[in-house]
């Protein structure tokens, strides 16, 4: 890549970020050891204390040792940053906790990083080092190494540290990604968006070390957790509903199909009208995931939160509102149509006992049908829902 020279003088080339609440054990340390890698770099910058309402002396002690402070009323570590994002001079911005975890004394590599073009760069605490006592054993062995493996996974991102707070960011780069998140998984929407939209990213190593507070971290271990999977999840309906279902649907199917014909031995086991009933129930759900994970897709990529997708596309344009519409008819009609052929047999039975090994075939197939072309139709109408209320010319709409 490239060396970029563009920067102008008349201006600080480099803000360095910390979120702020109740710090005042660990700020002035922070401080002055920005401070001095500012110094040691040569280079012109400042240090930003985005305080989210702190009730202690952090604000008087930012100032003291000077720094520039702003006050972020929105609360949520998300809040914070976006403010400080926002509010930074810096071309460049390395953002990083005040709890005196983080080398703020050693930035070389991140403005190095960010000189040569990279607009995201990712500290890695897993290469550079991380201290005794610095990470709780399940985040080191079990929390961080499933969730960075959840982001490569998903978004093809060659980020060994997927969640490390120490990162430095190209301005203007990261302010278009138009992030959302309150909370700690910021993080996380940060490193997904920055990918989705193309933006170069790399690593570098840094060292963890335990944080100076006598007081626990403001970091909740599940529930902050559970929050960066969420958002790994629900910013992936590929992994969460489309592969799933299509596994489902596909498997479900067949396994109908078959069985419709009459039961199946296969060794010393016997496959029946019960492992048909599973069969029906697998084909219904993953119908009903691959259309909720279509749905996202369209209403992600009209949101612009989702890049346009060639192959979707073309399934989409496919598969009209129309022809849905007659796709789910048939379903319906096929389902009512087979519904009758069971009365007809229950009818000359004389309304009494029936063979479930015969009967429960049509059955289960009539029901799969009927209920599978009720949500065909709601589809169609749901796809047709979302361009209508995201079309230019849609604004407000009382129901």
């Amino acid at each position: 890549m490239k060396e970029i020279n563009d920067f102008d003088q008349a201006g600080l080339e480099l803000t360095i970020l910390m979120p702020c609440l109740n710090e005042a054990e660990t700020l002035a340390t922070c401080i002055q050891k920005a401070k001095a890698s500012i110094e040691k770099l040569g280079i012109q910058g400042e240090v930003l204390i985005a305080d989210n309402g702190s009730t202690d002396d952090s604000i008087q002690i930012a100032t003291q040792n000077g720094a520039r402070v702003i006050q972020v009323t929105q609360k949520g570590y998300g809040n914070a940053l976006k403010a400080g994002i926002n509010n930074a001079a810096g071309k460049y911005i390395i953002m990083g906790d005040a709890d005196d975890s983080y080398d703020f004394l050693h930035l070389e590599l991140f403005v190095t990083k960010l000189r040569e073009g990279y607009d995201l760069v990712m500290g890695n605490r897993f290469q550079g080092g991380v201290q005794k006592g610095a990470m709780p054993f399940l985040h080191r062995y079990l929390g961080n190494p499933i969730l960075s493996f959840i982001g490569r996974l998903f978004f093809r991102i060659p980020i060994g540290d997927f969640h490390c707070g120490l990162r430095g960011l190209r301005k203007e780069r990261i302010q278009s990604l138009s992030l959302v998140c309150d909370g700690m998984e910021f993080a996380s929407e940060m490193v997904v968006k920055a990918a989705k939209k193309n933006l170069y990213i790399c690593e570098v190593p840094t060292t963890l070390s335990p944080d100076g507070r006598s007081r626990p971290p403001h970091l909740r271990s599940f529930r902050d957790g559970w929050r960066h999977l969420k958002f790994l999840l629900i910013y992936s309906p590929r992994w969460l509903f489309l592969y799933p279902g299509a596994f489902l649907l596909g498997t479900g199917l067949s396994a109908l199909i078959l069985l419709f014909q009459g039961p199946i031995q296969l060794f010393s086991i016997k496959f029946d009208i019960h492992t048909m009933l599973y069969a029906s129930a697998n084909t219904i759900i993953g119908l009903q995931l691959v259309s909720v994970a279509m749905l996202i897709r369209q209403l992600g990529t009209k949101l612009k939160l989702f890049d346009s997708n060639r192959f979707l596309n073309v399934i989409q344009e496919t598969l009209t509102i129309e022809l849905l519409l007659v796709l789910g008819l048939l379903a319906v009609l096929a389902g009512t149509l087979w519904t009758l052929d069971a009365l007809s047999i229950w009818k000359n039975a004389r309304f009494g006992t029936l063979y479930p090994s015969q009967t429960m075939r049509t059955v289960i197939m009539s029901v799969t049908l009927t209920i599978s072309g009720v949500q065909i139709f709601i589809y169609s109408f749901f796809t047709s829902v979302i361009d209508f209320f995201s079309s230019s010319g849609v604004r407000n709409v009382d129901i």
